[in-house]
């Protein structure tokens, strides 16, 4: 059952590569895939998850350009979380499942979109809220009790990066991330989404500190860091809400 989730991973993920590359380009999600450098169209023993990659040393197969690795990360990843998923929840509650499924999916297409494009699609971050606020439902017998919950965790969280953004009228961080943390706070509750936050700016601050650093060392590099650079923030908002929401962690309960 764990490989065939994990598989069920890989295969959505494929998709959601689709999704990420085509959305907002006029581009429909039907259609066979292609080469983005020569136009090739895929034959189906070309999209095989993973697999497909390997095989063709990450080059396309007619003009020997480089396929984005983006690819086996986005299926893998997608695949592992499926599979966390499942451990977390099933087989006691398919329902469940099906829906985190489709949470951690829509998390996956927030957090490759706004590292390609340091922006956060307002319909995949409504979908993400609209699924927070549907969360409850799944507890019949506690559904006041949840929405109370849910509605004070998801305030309570995006108000300090709603702060932050409107004292730096957009220039810190964006609305995108305020509308992300209210999504997060809607699972999570306050306690867990205020850690999920902390936790967050404590992971930004160490990649963006080890980027600096690897910056200095590696001068020749087109691209540089310094202290001026902007670090999209949603993805270690996302990272921070998995490692809370499926291990339980909390900062508030270790460091204080």
């Amino acid at each position: 059952m764990l490989i065939s989730i994990f598989i069920l991973g890989l295969i959505i993920g494929s998709f959601l590569n689709v999704v990420i590359y085509r959305y907002n380009t006029g581009r429909t999600l039907s259609g066979r895939s292609g080469c983005l450098s020569c136009g090739k169209k895929l034959t189906w023993y070309e999209l095989v998850p993973v697999l497909s990659f390997l095989v063709q040393r990450g080059k396309c197969r007619l003009c020997y350009s480089k396929i984005s690795w983006q690819y086996p990360l986005v299926e893998l990843s997608t695949g592992l979380l499926f599979v966390l998923v499942y451990l977390q929840l099933a087989p006691s509650n398919w329902p469940l499942f099906a829906f985190y499924a489709f949470t951690v999916s829509l998390l996956m297409v927030i957090t490759v979109y706004d590292l390609r494009h340091q922006i956060i699609p307002d319909l995949f971050v409504g979908l993400f809220i609209l699924a927070g606020l549907v969360y409850p439902f799944f507890f019949p017998g506690l559904i006041f009790t949840k929405l109370v919950f849910v509605l004070g965790g998801g305030v309570v969280t995006a108000l300090p990066l709603f702060i932050l953004w409107a004292i730096s009228h957009g220039r810190w961080l964006g609305f995108g991330d305020v509308k992300l943390a209210l999504g997060l706070g809607l699972f999570l509750g306050v306690r867990d989404g205020l850690s999920a936050l902390m936790l967050a700016f404590w992971l930004g601050a160490l990649v963006g500190l080890a980027l600096i650093a690897v910056s200095n060392l590696l001068k020749k590099r087109k691209k540089s860091y310094n202290m001026k650079s902007e670090v999209p923030f949603a993805p270690f908002l996302i990272v921070s809400f998995l490692i809370t929401l499926f291990f339980n962690f909390n900062v508030i309960d270790v460091f204080f």
